[in-house]
């Protein structure tokens, strides 16, 4: 078993991951009768999409001796009604230095096979881009 939810009421859940302790509240977004004090479960969806892709792109650059730290992602999740789903997920993400073009190919490469990205249902509209100091 990978976590534990619990659904605290008021529109909240609370999410353990079992081998770390590590907990997450949800809340539903104020546009779907919440309070919005916390993620949405859709925005979990939406940042676990940068999230692995930093992830991926780290070990990458780590096994090419490149430093990623301080890198970092922008995301804008857009949703849609009937049914109501995400329907775009935007993704920058920003490096602090440059590198060079295999190096870049490579990492922006990674990043798009990362494991989220070819999990999300493909009538989800997927802008990615990469910015370089």
């Amino acid at each position: 078993m990978t976590s534990k939810v619990i659904y605290l009421g008021g529109l909240r859940t609370e999410s353990e991951h079992l081998q770390s302790g590590s907990k997450m509240i949800t809340d539903a977004p104020v546009d779907n009768h919440g309070k919005g004090e916390a993620f949405s479960p859709t925005d979990t969806v939406a940042n676990a999409l940068a999230t692995c892709m930093l992830t991926v792109m780290g070990i990458k650059a780590e096994g090419l001796g490149l430093d990623m730290e301080g890198a970092s992602a922008e995301v804008t999740k857009t949703m849609v009604a009937d049914p109501r789903r995400i329907s775009k997920i935007e993704v920058t993400i920003s490096f602090p230095s440059t590198y060079g073009d295999k190096e870049t190919k490579v990492l922006e490469h990674t990043a798009r096979t990362c494991p989220v990205l070819q999990s999300l249902h493909p009538d989800i509209d997927k802008k990615i881009s990469f910015q370089y100091s």
